[in-house]
């Protein structure tokens, strides 16, 4: 049986995973695409071909914006998950590797001095 912790950790994988794959079903729609869908709908008659390529625009417009906010909405979950599981970031981590270099240098100063 799973511990209660896991369920949390593997639902949060799960939002981190569609997150992705929205945003790479955003970007998948290229503008080669784009123009074939904008001559389709205008041999179609459907639309002229301005008003067919401003929709076919828009269209992508929303759904990368949606990827973004979708993307920014996971990281900002999976770094909310992190913190609780006592991980820090790479960042930090650097920072304490420095300041543990510095301190072992000062120590080694130090030793030197000593009769």
């Amino acid at each position: 049986m799973d511990e209660p912790g896991n369920n949390s950790a593997k639902s949060l994988r799960g939002f981190a995973e569609e997150a992705l794959l929205a945003g790479v079903g955003a970007v998948a729609l290229t503008r080669d695409r784009a123009d074939e869908l904008v001559q389709e709908l205008v041999g179609k008659g459907k639309l002229t071909s301005d008003d067919a390529r401003e929709l076919v625009d828009g269209v992508m417009g929303r759904w990368r914006g949606d990827a973004v906010r979708m993307s920014e909405r996971a990281g900002t979950t999976l770094s909310t998950l992190f913190r609780e599981l006592g991980l820090i970031t790479r960042r930090e981590y650097e920072e304490l590797e420095l300041r543990l270099a510095q301190l072992e240098h000062r120590l080694r100063l130090v030793e030197k001095q000593e009769p």
